[in-house]
């Protein structure tokens, strides 16, 4: 590939984002947010597909099957580098994505208790 200057404008974005992404605080406020938004993003797909209450079967083998999709990305994989034997951190988006996922279990949850109390 060339390098023409938004090769390298696109390179070094990525690099900054990286070294931005190594400090702690950054990565565990991306998960809070992604716990977050798994949560408001499970509210509303519920709310709304009571209020239609057409497609509930549709919309929850949908929801099971992408949860166990991230299940076995996340689960399935030992993250650790064969050659030298220790462990690799996880990329941010699969934690970013298991914290999503579990947002959505849990507003899931909250609504089932809701409608059963």
């Amino acid at each position: 590939m060339q390098r023409t200057r938004l090769s390298l404008l696109v390179d070094d974005l990525g690099d900054q984002l990286r070294l931005w992404l190594v400090n702690p605080w950054r990565r565990i406020s991306l998960v809070v947010i992604s716990l977050l938004l798994g949560y408001f993003f499970a509210v509303s797909i519920a709310a709304i597909a009571g209020q239609a209450a057409a497609q509930d079967v549709t919309i929850g083998l949908f929801l099971v099957l992408a949860a166990e999709g991230v299940n076995w990305l996340v689960y399935s994989r030992p993250w650790r580098d064969p050659d030298l034997l220790r462990k690799v951190p996880k990329p941010i988006w699969i934690d970013c994505l298991n914290a999503f996922k579990l947002g959505a279990i849990y507003a899931l949850a909250v609504e089932a208790f809701k409608l059963g109390s």
